[in-house]
């Protein structure tokens, strides 16, 4: 069964073609590491996570590759303002290097919570200063940099297809608002490497370099690393709708202008998450943090399970009544798995029903609607049922069979070790009323053929 992408490159559908078959290299656009996640941003690595194990199941090796951003992304996307770590180092009176560490360590709790396997390999900007270096040193070779008082510069002018990936309409670029060229070139141009002496507050991380002590642009990280571990032509590069300009658009810009080759083959992009209609922010609000959720009672794999009730490229509306009922949904659809039996085998209809959704550009609401269809057909055995849900639940990745630890009152395990020994003698009389007695106080004990097992009524 064939597996179909969304290239937002193409803005077509179609059948996706590894570069090495039976394999696919993905680089997945990781966090910048000056604050806590919140939400909307969790919602894209869900969508990563879920692009990942729907390769997994149809049984490709999977290289995925995430950076992480500790240097060189500014406050503004024109290649101004802050550099947003060493913004969040002074306000918090810490090392830049602490305060990502600090920041990356929730985000990978935040992972783990969430269920979300880790990549392949990480790679943080600042322990690739070498690569980027020798990017920028390839690009000024081919005559596509140049120099102004604050750093170096890409030259869009000198690519016919720039903004091949946004469709991007030159002449309506900050249409309506001013813009401060300066010293570039172009409206478009970006920094590939930006100057420290040109900074108005001093910088703890910097560099030596060619052109001068500075540290790089935010776009030259994700290219360079990407090529050092995928290779220079790559399957798969993912984000969120806002990374697709100027971000992946500077990123084909640079990296096919130094290697001459194509860069990505496929960009996949997921959508907003909206609160009221708009996307969330602190203005408008709903930016909480998987933290924030949890203190509110909410588990964070109910947040998974509502992010896959709406297909990756779409808007996702979230408010506190809608994760009040994926709540209910989710708990419901645990405790319907939990009561089937432990026995049976694939029902092979159902997972080619629902592999024929998640390889239809990963439709996950509609591969959760085969789940509650399956569950609820009375034509398929108990135990067949909980068998491939768990096979579909690599996908979904719900941890929809694991139970929580039950931890079994002194007293009931007092009167359960009673009933053994009852049971040993044959005293089936004793055995039964002490079992009664079991279940009064708020627990059923079930006999197996090596053992018992109880669990909470």
């Amino acid at each position: 069964m064939v597996l179909k992408l969304y290239n937002t490159l193409t803005r077509k559908k179609k059948v996706f073609k590894p570069i090495e078959k039976g394999k696919v290299g993905i680089y997945e656009c990781g966090p910048t590491v000056y604050n806590s996640p919140h939400i909307g941003n969790l919602m894209r690595y869900i969508f990563g996570d879920i692009l990942t194990r729907v390769f997994l199941f149809n049984d490709y090796e999977v290289k995925r590759v995430m950076n992480v951003t500790d240097v060189g992304h500014l406050t503004s996307d024109a290649d101004e303002g802050e550099d947003k770590v060493e913004k969040a180092a002074s306000r918090e009176g810490k090392k830049a290097e602490d305060v990502s560490n600090y920041y990356w360590k929730i985000f990978k709790d935040d992972f783990r919570k969430l269920n979300i396997l880790e990549p392949s390999i990480w790679c943080r900007a600042t322990e690739h200063i070498k690569e980027q270096i020798e990017l920028i040193k390839k690009l000024e070779e081919k005559g596509f940099t140049y120099k102004t008082f604050d750093g170096i510069y890409f030259d869009t002018s000198k690519l016919k297809d720039y903004g091949k990936l946004v469709k991007l309409n030159f002449e309506g670029i900050e249409e309506g608002k001013r813009v401060e060229l300066k010293e570039k070139k172009n409206k478009t141009d970006f920094a590939l490497w930006k100057f420290s002496s040109s900074q108005e507050w001093k910088r703890q991380q910097e560099w030596d370099s060619p052109w001068g002590i500075g540290f790089p642009g935010w776009h030259i990280e994700c290219s360079a690393m990407s090529m050092k571990y995928l290779g220079e032509n790559f399957d798969i590069h993912t984000g969120g709708a806002d990374n697709i300009f100027p971000h992946h658009e500077n990123e084909i810009a640079q990296s096919e202008s130094a290697t001459g080759k194509k860069f990505v083959n496929y960009w996949l992009h997921c959508g907003f998450l909206t609160f009221k209609g708009e996307k969330v922010s602190k203005s408008k609000g709903g930016l909480y943090t998987l933290l924030e959720l949890e203190d509110l009672g909410y588990k964070p794999l109910v947040y998974r399970y509502l992010c896959l009730n709406t297909h990756y490229r779409k808007p996702l509306e979230f408010s506190l009544d809608n994760l009040k009922n994926s709540t209910g949904a989710y708990e419901r659809l645990k405790n319907i798995i939990k009561n089937l039996e432990d026995k049976g085998k694939i029902n092979k209809n159902y997972i080619l029903k629902f592999k024929k959704e998640i390889n239809d550009d990963l439709n996950m609401p509609k591969a959760l609607a085969v789940l509650w269809e399956l569950l609820r057909d009375e034509k398929v055995p108990s135990g067949d049922k909980k068998i491939t849900a768990e096979e579909m639940d690599k996908v979904f990745g719900l941890e929809l069979l694991k139970q929580k630890k039950i931890r079994i009152p002194n007293e009931i395990k007092k009167i359960v070790g009673e009933r053994q020994k009852a049971r040993e003698k044959k005293d089936w009389k004793k055995a039964d009323e002490l079992r009664e007695k079991i279940k009064e106080l708020g627990w059923k004990v079930k006999d197996t053929k090596e053992d018992w097992e109880i669990k909470e009524i």
